[in-house]
C-alpha cells in the first residue's frame, strides 16, 4: 500500500473530539424545529433529522438533553421541522445560537404561520413536517424524539441549506 492508503486506514480512537472531527466532513441538511410551548415560542437549528416511517408519515430528530426548546416539546407534545433553503443560511445562524438571541427573539427573523398543531412554521421552507411527539429515548447526552406527522407544507424554494465544515452552504 502507498502512504496515502496508508494514512485514510488507520484506526483513531473515537474519543469526542475525533468523533466531531470525522462528523464535521458530513454534509447534513439543515432544519429549524420549532415548537409552542407554556413559555411562548421555541426553536434551534438541527441537522440531526431524519424520515422513519411512511405509513404513518413519521420522523425523527436529535436534540441536546439540556436544550430548552427539548423541554418547551416535552412541555407542549408539539414540534415542527422546518427544512431551510440555502438562502435562509442568517435564520439557521439565528437558530443555532450564533447572533446571541435566544427564545422570542429569535422569530424576528423570517415569517411564520402555523399549519395544524400551532408550532411555528417557516413561510419559506421548502418543506415543513408538524408533528405530535409520539416517543422520547434518552441516548447519553440527547434525545431522540419521535414525531407522528399530522400536517406538511413548505412554500420555499431553490436549493437546500447544508452544514458541513462547521460552515452553513447551499448546494
Amino acid at each position: 500500500m502507498n502512504s496515502m492508503v496508508d494514512a485514510a486506514l488507520r484506526a483513531v480512537l473515537p474519543n469526542a473530539q475525533a468523533f466531531r472531527e470525522a462528523m464535521a466532513q458530513v454534509a447534513s441538511a439543515t432544519h429549524i424545529v420549532t415548537t409552542l410551548g407554556p413559555g411562548g415560542r421555541s426553536g434551534l437549528t438541527a441537522t440531526a433529522v431524519s424520515s422513519v416511517s411512511v405509513a404513518p408519515p413519521t420522523m425523527l430528530v436529535c436534540i441536546e438533553a439540556a436544550s430548552r426548546t427539548l423541554s418547551a416539546i416535552e412541555e407542549s407534545g408539539i414540534f415542527c421541522i422546518n427544512t431551510l433553503a440555502a438562502a435562509d443560511h442568517e435564520l439557521a445562524a439565528v437558530f443555532s445560537g450564533q447572533r446571541g438571541l435566544a427564545g422570542e427573539e429569535r422569530f424576528a427573523a423570517g415569517k411564520w404561520g402555523e399549519l395544524s398543531t400551532g408550532a411555528p412554521v417557516l413561510a419559506s421552507a421548502l418543506a415543513s413536517f408538524d408533528c405530535r411527539v409520539s416517543a422520547v429515548h434518552r441516548v447519553t447526552t440527547h434525545r431522540i424524539l419521535i414525531g407522528q406527522v399530522v400536517a406538511i407544507g413548505g412554500g420555499g424554494s431553490g436549493p437546500g441549506l447544508v452544514y458541513r465544515h462547521r460552515r452553513f452552504g447551499g448546494f
